[in-house]
């Protein structure tokens, strides 16, 4: 069997696991938006951090990499852890948050810009700074060749509020 895992997070630059090939490609309407806590990995349970995930939005593109995975060893731990018009591979596993708290109880949701940069600024975690998760991310989107107006508006948003706070 062969399993294609798509990341549009931290994936994009450092998968976790061993895979067979790698492309880059686009998830069709939806966008890629900081909603998602992490209170295990750029943050904590008291001072969550701010991660990716998908908002359904018709129209929208989020561009990503799909990573081939055939081993049945690697698919389990894949499992746990650009001018293109139409897609070259479809049916591909693509993790995305549930807004529901029931479920999801590390959702935060929407806020504006100015609060999940503050946010993303003072959140530390066990994988480090969450300001260095959406540089990496900005530099890996940079790499592939995508703009991502979001992230690279969030990024800036963050950089100026930093410089504010040591020129100040």
């Amino acid at each position: 069997m062969v399993l294609w895992v798509f990341g549009y997070g931290s994936l994009i630059w450092k998968a976790g696991f061993r895979y067979d090939e790698r492309l880059i490609g686009f998830v069709q309407d939806y966008r890629r938006v900081f909603y998602q806590g992490s209170t295990d990995h750029r943050g904590t349970p008291d001072f969550p951090g701010r991660t990716v995930t998908l908002e359904r939005v018709p129209g929208d593109v989020c561009w990503g990499v799909a990573y081939r995975v055939s081993g049945e060893e690697d698919e389990k731990i894949a499992l746990s852890d650009p001018s293109s018009t139409s897609p070259s591979v479809s049916g591909v596993l693509v993790y995305i948050a549930s807004p529901d708290k029931m479920i999801n109880v590390n959702y935060l949701g929407p806020a504006s810009l100015g609060e999940i940069a503050k946010q993303i600024i003072h959140a530390e975690g066990p994988s480090g700074p969450n300001r260095d998760y959406l540089f990496h991310l900005e530099d890996a989107l940079i790499e592939l060749g995508c703009e991502d107006s979001h992230v690279i508006e969030l990024a800036n948003t963050v950089r100026k509020i930093l410089s504010d706070l040591e020129t100040g």
